[in-house]
């Protein structure tokens, strides 16, 4: 080959985009959490990513973000939109809606986001429409009677079971307006407890307690998640059953957990990243659901309450503590 000719060839090589990766040109992506790191979540995140080919470091750079609070998200999301990344992600509705506000051009995936059409982030799960898309965590809307079902499997007498909620989360108040209604035939009550602070927990789990709950629903929520061990121990120090929403609650001293596959949705979402970052627009991907539910027993906890698991629901769990 002739000098001219190798030196255009080269050239054109060099000028490929998979040569330009190879070369140390990265995408950027943009992560905006209000959660602390969890190990599990983070491992299946960038496992997924490498699943098809990207790799922090090498083909990718992760800018993470880590609000201490809610109302610090929205100068966290003007930060990572003004880094101009290709893409950002989101892990609870409290940061999808503040990336939500701060870009309508940079693509944003959303993973975990409970009901993502009723908090106005999609326009539909098939066609979402604008630039955001992702997973959502529920296939159904039957959260709060679910988990009434599964409680009174433990406790059958239960008839007040308290509903601990962050009311400064806009899709659990959601949650409580659209499913209360369809609650009443069950014939339990359900008083709501509030809790936005580590200090306020305190007195939610007291004013439980006052109203004489056989029970507690935690919705979860990434002001709870940060507090696991906290939430689990007042629960004890009360002695009520509660059921939580992931299992980090249970291997954090928990009774009971029933909820998504969290680590699942977060590596799923590497599909997302992975399509986006090669041209497709998120407007033409559906919100995906969760293919696969974790049921979580800790039997120490339960000897502790003085309650004994039945059979019926030791079979259907996906993982017992003891």
């Amino acid at each position: 080959m002739k000098r001219r000719e190798f030196i255009a060839a080269t050239t054109a090589l060099l000028a490929s985009p998979r040569c330009l990766l190879a070369q140390g040109t990265r995408r950027r992506v943009g992560f905006l959490a209000m959660t602390d790191p969890v190990p599990t979540i983070d491992s299946a995140w960038l496992a997924g990513l490498r699943n098809h080919g990207w790799i922090d470091g090498t083909n990718l750079i992760i800018e993470y973000r880590y609000a201490p609070s809610q109302d610090r998200l929205p100068a966290f999301a003007a930060e990572l939109v003004a880094l101009s990344p290709d893409l950002l992600i989101a892990p609870n509705p409290q940061a999808a809606v503040a990336l939500k506000s701060a870009t309508a051009s940079i693509p944003i995936v959303f993973v975990g986001v409970w009901d993502p059409v009723a908090i106005g982030l999609v326009q539909s799960l098939s066609r979402p429409g604008g630039n955001m898309t992702g997973l959502a965590a529920s296939a159904s809307g039957d959260f709060i009677a679910k988990r009434i079902e599964i409680l009174r499997e433990l406790v059958p007498g239960a008839s007040t079971i308290a509903l601990l909620v962050n009311p400064d989360n806009p899709m659990q108040m959601l949650t409580l307006t659209k499913e209360m209604p369809s609650t009443a035939r069950l014939g339990v009550s359900l008083p709501v407890v509030e809790a936005t602070t580590a200090e306020k927990l305190d007195i939610a789990f007291a004013s439980a307690a006052a109203q004489r709950a056989d029970g507690m629903i935690v919705f979860g929520d990434p002001f709870h998640f940060n507090n696991a061990p906290r939430v689990t121990a007042l629960a004890a120090e009360h002695r009520l059953p509660a059921i939580y929403i992931s299992r980090l609650f249970a291997t954090s001293g928990g009774l009971i957990s029933y909820g998504s596959d969290i680590p699942d949705l977060f590596f799923r979402a590497g599909g997302y990243v992975d399509r986006i970052l090669k041209g497709t627009k998120p407007s033409d991907l559906p919100v995906e659901q969760p293919t696969k539910y974790e049921l979580v027993i800790n039997l120490k906890t339960a000897k502790a309450l003085g309650l004994t698991v039945p059979p019926s629901l030791l079979v259907r769990a996906d993982e017992v503590i003891e």
